[in-house]
């Protein structure tokens, strides 16, 4: 038994392939390097064992285990009890971690030893790595505090490396409350310690229709409501719970919207090509509507607002 590392990373992986290359190279491309990787491929049917197998022959930091689907929190705790790191660090197996993000997160874990949990900002992207919006987290923790008790999840769970100690005396993750896991984690560790955002970004966030965020709003909201309710119940305080809007698209017509919205964002930012793609998206949603055709127009044929690039 080699000595133990200082993170242990853990990625759940189920029928990824299309993004989970950018996923795992983007965790093998660190700056800080003393890691182990944890993978558990929960019973994928696409080429992701086959991919993950490749990268496993060649890096002895990962340890991959394949086997029948149990779901994604069984997965996390099955790494969690093989893990050996002092800090873990979730990935998820669709996003692209920058390479700086473990640099950041221990740096500053080792300094502020009262922080059990530290997150950060991310760049959300599409699903061809094209950037939509940056997003900053509320970085003290009493306002990641106050945004949790209130069921808006503060911290992005594939952003987040927590203390090893502290995830396991809090009991792990509850998979009673999937896919509201993250904000009950959160809860949970927020009670032993303090919780924390990086302002750097340290993650790419990929958004797509494929996503459990995406697929599962309306269960995931419900499970967020009982997670509060029962941390209320636990500090003894009456709260209230104001995550009522889904906060992705949830029918044909938000979706529309939003891809109408990024459309004209990268037209107005110099893009004409992601400007181009998304006009076509709208059209094959509603190929009647008249702005996603004004949009596919303006990429096709108008010349590109200036962009200011100081």
């Amino acid at each position: 038994m080699t000595s133990a590392p200082t993170i242990s990373v853990l990625m759940p992986v189920y029928n990824a392939e299309r993004y989970i290359v950018e996923a795992v190279e983007s965790i093998l491309a660190q700056t800080f390097r003393d890691f182990e990787f944890l993978i558990v491929d929960d019973g994928s049917t696409d080429r992701s064992p086959k991919l993950l197998h490749r990268y496993a022959q060649k890096d002895p930091r990962i340890q991959l285990i394949s086997r029948p689907n149990t779901g994604y929190v069984r997965a996390l705790n099955e790494m969690l009890a093989r893990s050996r790191g002092e800090f873990i660090a979730r990935m998820d197996a669709d996003d692209i971690a920058l390479p700086n993000r473990f640099a950041l997160q221990v740096g500053f874990l080792r300094q502020n030893p009262e922080v059990v949990c530290v997150g950060g900002a991310q760049d959300f992207i599409d699903e061809a790595g094209r950037v939509l919006f940056h997003y900053a987290e509320v970085e003290q923790d009493q306002e990641i505090q106050q945004k949790a008790l209130s069921g808006t999840t503060p911290i992005n769970h594939p952003s987040a490396m927590m203390r090893r100690a502290a995830l396991i005396q809090v009991g792990g993750y509850d998979e009673s409350l999937c896919p509201a896991e993250d904000l009950d984690l959160w809860l949970k560790l927020g009670e032993i310690g303090k919780l924390a955002n990086l302002p750097e970004t340290v993650l790419k966030y990929r958004q797509h229709a494929n996503s459990v965020s995406e697929r599962k709003q309306s269960e995931q909201n419900h499970q967020k409501r009982i997670a509060c309710e029962r941390a209320w119940q636990r500090r003894g305080i009456e709260g209230q719970f104001r995550a009522t809007k889904p906060w992705r698209p949830t029918d044909r017509a938000s979706r529309y919207e939003d891809i109408l919205r990024y459309g004209w964002q990268f037209f107005n930012t110099g893009q004409r090509w992601a400007a181009i793609a998304y006009g076509i998206r709208s059209i094959q949603i509603f190929p009647l509507a008249s702005p996603g055709w004004i949009l596919l127009a303006c990429a096709l044929i108008k010349p590109l607002p200036e962009v200011d690039l100081k």
